[in-house]
């Protein structure tokens, strides 16, 4: 009986030293394989940042596309340097939080200056202020709160805590929603340029936005990754790295031949047609609303002001002034010519009416000052033109 309990212990003892064989097998597999697919991403991103810069001559000559393209140069060389470091001090080794801080540090400004190329390509560059410091803003947050974390637990950055683990998690969230902001940015500006293109071509334009789209797919896809990988074992890595490889070499091949092809002259030349259009709409508007208002007689108050005016035309002041220098007059000038043009018709309707009713009528402040106005505009008095 002894010396079958003996053996079953040394069966036992063989048993888990054959267990950690395996396992320290399966690591250092799992590490090699990882080691492998970060020295791919980091020869991957380097021949991708060689594209851009190596672009034609002609993309720098456009301001827009040039300074899209160097955002995009930095936002992929952060990249390359992120994987370039995991690669180097094996963080993925020493642990999931060692890696994602790396990747928080390095995604957002990477994911930020992405998407404003994006944005920044699809609105011939006006974007807002907040649009573009908004990625800024977030990724200063987040260093400063990995920075608190470490600070409260005494250790350095590359410690694995509790405080720094929640960091990352809160941080990854801000991502979220700073690559979620840029998204929803992209998604509108995109559905404007799909209509505006839709008014001015004949044939389907999708082809050229089509790319755009993907792309902030590929963006929001890579920010869903980083608290993944933080619960997300070594083995399911694999698949997230095709994905997101494929993915950003699909953003960088496209953003190249977009930006050498004719699409962005065209998509430009809709866009000036659009404005040409809106412009066209809004003066129509704007005609009508003042023809509507001098047919109700609105000019006819005593002592109304522009700012008065436009208001019961229902109009901006600014639109009013534009539409008066438009028609290179002024708003004195303009009332007096309204208000003229109705005494002309009281007299012709009402020649028993005297001067003193037809000022009060026609909105003149007194009836010297209107007697005075009709004969600079008419050259005769109001008795003469009433015979």
């Amino acid at each position: 009986m002894d010396i079958v309990c003996v053996n079953l212990h040394k069966l036992h003892k063989n048993c888990c030293f054959l267990h950690r064989i395996l396992y320290l097998c399966t690591r250092l597999t799992l590490i090699i394989e990882m080691e492998l697919m970060q020295f791919s991403a980091v020869v991957l991103l380097t021949l991708l940042t060689l594209k851009l810069l190596l672009l034609p001559k002609k993309v720098a000559v456009n301001a827009v596309m040039d300074v899209a393209r160097w955002m995009m140069v930095i936002g992929i060389l952060l990249l390359d340097v992120q994987f370039l470091l995991q690669f180097k001090l094996g963080l993925r080794a020493m642990g999931v939080t060692q890696a994602v801080f790396l990747n928080l540090v390095l995604f957002i400004p990477s994911s930020w200056l992405v998407s404003l190329a994006m944005l920044y390509l699809q609105r011939q560059g006006r974007i807002t202020m907040m649009e573009k410091v908004m990625g800024g803003i977030v990724w200063l947050l987040v260093l400063a709160m990995l920075g608190v974390a470490a600070i409260i637990d005494g250790q350095s950055l590359w410690s694995d805590t509790l405080e720094l683990h929640r960091a990352e998690v809160v941080s990854s969230i801000l991502y979220l929603i700073m690559q979620g902001y840029y998204t929803l940015k992209n998604i509108v500006t995109l559905r404007a340029l799909h209509r505006t293109l839709q008014n001015y071509y004949d044939r389907d334009t999708d082809g050229m936005l089509c790319w755009m789209r993907m792309s902030s797919v590929v963006l929001m896809v890579m920010a869903i990754m980083v608290p993944l990988l933080m619960f997300v074992q070594s083995k399911g890595l694999a698949l997230f790295a095709i994905i997101f490889f494929g993915g950003i070499f699909f953003l960088v091949d496209s953003f190249c031949s977009y930006v050498v092809s004719a699409a962005p002259m065209r998509i430009k030349e809709a866009e000036d047609n659009e404005e040409v259009v809106e412009h066209n709409e809004k003066s129509q508007r704007t005609y009508a609303a003042i023809e509507q208002w001098i047919a109700n007689g609105g000019y006819r108050q005593n002592g109304l002001t522009m700012p008065a005016a436009a208001e019961s035309i229902g109009m901006p002041r600014y639109a009013l002034s534009a539409w008066l220098r438009q028609h290179d007059t002024t708003y004195a000038n303009w009332m007096t010519d309204l208000r003229i043009e109705e005494a002309k018709r009281v007299i012709k309707e009402h020649p028993d009416w005297n001067n003193e009713a037809i000022a009060n009528h026609c909105g003149f402040t007194d009836r010297s000052y209107f007697q005075r106005k009709f004969k600079e505009k008419t050259g005769i008095t109001p008795s003469q033109y009433m015979q």
